[in-house]
């Protein structure tokens, strides 16, 4: 049995949750709510591009991530914590130097934020092994972005924030700037209220999308969004959404940037999360020409390793291309006979680009 009642529970774990470092934190039931049970229909519609990793079944066929019963039948609720990770840097949207490219604000840092959230999640699944006395009849599990649940959800429900119209989770306080974690017990904890929706009338983050991939509020299609071509797209990006991805080589945060629930995000001063100098504007002609060697230890820990290579070159060589700086030419023409298919591609498009 458990050392403290479940009434005290929750208490006890928000306060572990803010001792491990975690800025917001809160508990989600874990019955089915409106969104997840929107998502078979987004997948249908093929929203998720080449993920299919969001697509994983159950033996009955049924998507995990559509419901936590058929993943965790045990689970009673879902402990969300979020931690802010801005700094203060400069957005991507205030970028005026064009030989330089942008990686999206999360990668900066020199360790993945998946170590990063998960070290502090284990501090908070400790705290609440000890409370329960070891209780061998106690269950716990531990997420960041790995298991089949779909974060941003729980994270409304627990309170945390609401799922913004860019599907981004914000918070009135914290902005949206900020990594989530999740624990699923087997305790049954009474739940947080969720947070009600402030987006109100605004669609700066729809209208401000380069590619058009918010298609209406709330409703995000992968195969256009930035983030995704840049990071999960493999080989070739489709030639009509080039030009909309800028000067982008890793992810994108154009619809946090102009949030107005971001312009007093507060800046971390936690260290793990400041930025390497050389990864806040990368130079594209260092990309470009970036050998596997190199890639592998500059990038080694860092979420950026997930584009691979060869997407990142690609990108490069699509973000020269939209650079409108000729000086880049000379390295696109050589680029065109690259032995990598994808880079090659890109790099003709650019030159072509250029030259237009």
């Amino acid at each position: 049995m458990p050392a403290v009642s479940i009434r005290n529970f929750a208490a006890l774990i928000k306060d572990a949750a803010c001792a491990a470092g975690f800025d917001l934190s809160g508990i989600a039931p874990v019955s089915d709510s409106a969104e997840l049970r929107h998502f078979p229909q987004w997948i249908a519609a093929g929203h998720a591009g080449e993920m299919k990793y969001l697509e994983s079944r159950d033996e009955h066929g049924e998507l995990k991530r559509a419901s936590l019963s058929r993943v965790a039948p045990w689970a009673r609720s879902v402990v969300v914590c979020a931690v802010n990770y801005n700094t203060a840097q400069p957005y991507s949207i205030q970028l005026s130097d064009t030989t330089r490219g942008w990686i999206s604000r999360y990668a900066w840092s020199r360790e993945d934020y998946h170590d990063l959230v998960l070290r502090r999640l284990r501090q908070v699944e400790d705290a609440i092994k000890r409370a329960a006395m070891n209780d061998p009849a106690l269950i716990t599990r531990s997420y960041v972005d790995t298991g089949p649940i779909v974060e941003r959800v729980f994270a409304k429900y627990a309170g945390v924030g609401w799922i913004g119209k860019n599907t981004c989770i914000i918070n009135q306080k914290k902005g949206s700037w900020l990594f989530l974690g999740v624990i699923l017990t087997s305790l049954d904890l009474a739940p947080d209220l969720p947070a009600p929706d402030r987006c109100g009338t605004c669609t700066r983050c729809i209208e401000a999308c380069p590619t058009d991939a918010i298609i209406a509020p709330y409703q995000l299609d992968s195969n256009k969004c930035i983030s995704y071509l840049t990071i999960e797209k493999r080989g070739a990006i489709p030639p009509d959404l080039r030009e909309g991805i800028g000067r982008h080589v890793f992810g994108c945060d154009i619809c946090q940037d102009v949030c107005p629930w971001n312009r007093k995000a507060p800046a971390s001063e936690d260290n793990e999360f400041q930025p390497r100098p050389n990864l806040v504007n990368p130079a594209l002609d260092w990309l470009a020409e970036m050998l596997p060697e190199e890639f592998r230890q500059v990038f080694h820990k860092s979420p950026i390793r997930r584009t691979k290579h060869s997407g990142l070159r690609r990108n490069a060589a699509i973000a020269m291309g939209n650079s409108g700086n000729r000086r880049f030419l000379p390295q696109l023409q050589q680029l065109t006979n690259d032995p990598d298919a994808a880079v090659a591609d890109a790099a003709r498009w650019a030159v072509q680009r250029l030259t237009n």
